[in-house]
């Protein structure tokens, strides 16, 4: 049922897609932007058009809902997903060119809560006392899903697991709307990236997880699709990204720009990027579902 409802989402997306071919002469790219970079989003196309000239349309969203954009609508000039496990899954399905992958931002996975952290959240097993509201993103479209998920069920017992899915209130189509779920005081916890701290601080706190509970650490790489209409701007784009410019618009929102960065902030060595991890059925369905 999920994926009939995905299926219908994407045909719906795709009738308002920003048009991403030249119209009198004009360039354009269509930029696939996954939520976990949103609010860059719009300065690193801004940037690129100052640079070049080139009008870059941005349409952001979950990573496997881009995917599938990318897919049926064969429209989409740069893929920027949340992590690297839908890179990995595009290139599978020969969706994109693989000699254009380029690695971009690093993240860690972390607690969210509420300013001053009312209910004293300190642990990943904190998250299943009875009465607490949790919130992660969609594990079927969502990197931070599939990411939260995978922290479950590595390191919880059955009965921690039990517990933690008793407290699902909701899943999230994007991280945008993941980290909203907590500015917006829908959720008393949600499972994130640390980044989402410093996207409004005022209204997210972030609780930094022990080295013991993170089994990897993300990053966001950037590809060509091959149904790209402009590939050689694309490439430039890709280019204007890594630059010492292009990265500046990511250290605005504290995001760590080598592996190095991510690493010292976590205090272990990680896997960086790891094994894609496939979620079990059952987390498929939505909480009210389970």
């Amino acid at each position: 049922m999920l994926k009939k409802i995905l299926a219908v989402l994407v045909a719906c997306t795709m009738m308002t897609l920003p048009a991403a071919s030249p119209a009198r002469g004009e360039e354009r790219l269509l930029f696939m932007c996954g939520a976990a970079a949103a609010p860059v989003a719009d300065l690193l196309a801004k940037g690129f058009e100052a640079k070049t000239g080139v009008k870059v349309d941005v349409n952001t969203g979950g990573s496997g809902m881009l995917l599938s954009q990318i897919k049926l609508a064969k429209k989409g000039d740069v893929y920027f997903p949340g992590s690297i496990d839908f890179i990995e899954q595009a290139k599978a399905e020969g969706l994109i060119d693989p000699t254009t992958i380029a690695p971009i931002v690093y993240l860690v996975p972390a607690i969210l809560v509420q300013p001053g952290n009312p209910h004293g959240i300190r642990s990943l097993k904190d998250l299943c006392r009875p009465g607490l509201k949790v919130i992660i993103a969609n594990p079927e479209t969502v990197c931070l899903g599939v990411f939260a998920t995978e922290m479950v069920e590595k390191l919880f017992s059955p009965e921690e697991k039990k517990a933690f899915r008793a407290n699902l209130v909701n899943y999230t189509e994007s991280c945008e709307k993941t980290a909203n779920a907590i500015s917006m005081k829908a959720a008393d916890a949600i499972l994130g990236w640390s980044v989402f701290q410093h996207w409004n601080p005022e209204l997210i706190e972030a609780v930094k997880l022990s080295p013991d509970e993170v089994l990897r650490i993300s990053y966001l790489a950037v590809a060509v699709p091959l149904c790209a209409q402009n590939p050689k701007r694309a490439k430039e784009f890709i280019e204007y990204m890594k630059s010492p410019e292009g990265l500046e618009q990511f250290k605005k929102f504290k995001y760590f720009t080598t592996p190095e960065e991510a690493l010292a902030y976590l205090g272990a060595e990680k896997p960086v990027g790891g094994e894609p991890y496939k979620v079990p059925s059952e987390w498929l369905n939505p909480p009210s579902q389970h």
